[in-house]
């Protein structure tokens, strides 16, 4: 007879190693997707922030700022890449007059939808003459 020793795993370790994998996802993932939702939120402060200095710029060339018919498109040539969508793919909302404000550049969140909290929080710029205000969540 052959007396010859297999070399590998037993099932229990490897039942032992994918519970230990397991459980470090579950400890890992929900941090990770956290900061994701908070990436993405600071995306779109940076992009509306972006059109704010587009619009403010129309505005010096052609003393008005765009209308809502000509929107967010008419301050094309001012920025350095092509007019962006949210973080979560959808148009910036431009409201000229704006409900607090000269103008409005908006993104209604994750959930697309007015209002909200959290991801799902307005995220946008109100301009009333030469003072900014950030808008979340429907405040000032």
């Amino acid at each position: 007879m052959r007396n010859r020793k297999l070399k590998g795993f037993t099932l229990l370790e490897l039942l032992v190693v994918i519970v230990i994998i397991g459980l470090l996802a579950g400890y890992v993932a929900p941090r990770y997707f956290s900061q994701v939702g908070k990436s993405e939120v600071q995306v779109a402060r940076a992009q509306i922030d972006a059109l704010e200095k587009a619009v403010d710029q129309y505005r010096l060339d052609n003393r008005r700022y765009p209308t809502s018919e000509e929107g967010l498109a008419a301050v094309q040539p001012y920025l350095k890449k092509t007019l962006p969508n949210d973080p979560w793919g959808r148009p910036y909302v431009y409201r000229v007059p704006g409900e607090k404000a000269e103008y409005e550049v908006i993104s209604y969140g994750k959930d697309g939808k007015p209002g909200g909290t959290g991801e799902d929080a307005d995220i946008g710029v109100a301009v009333s003459g030469t003072a900014t205000a950030s808008v979340r969540n429907g405040t000032n």
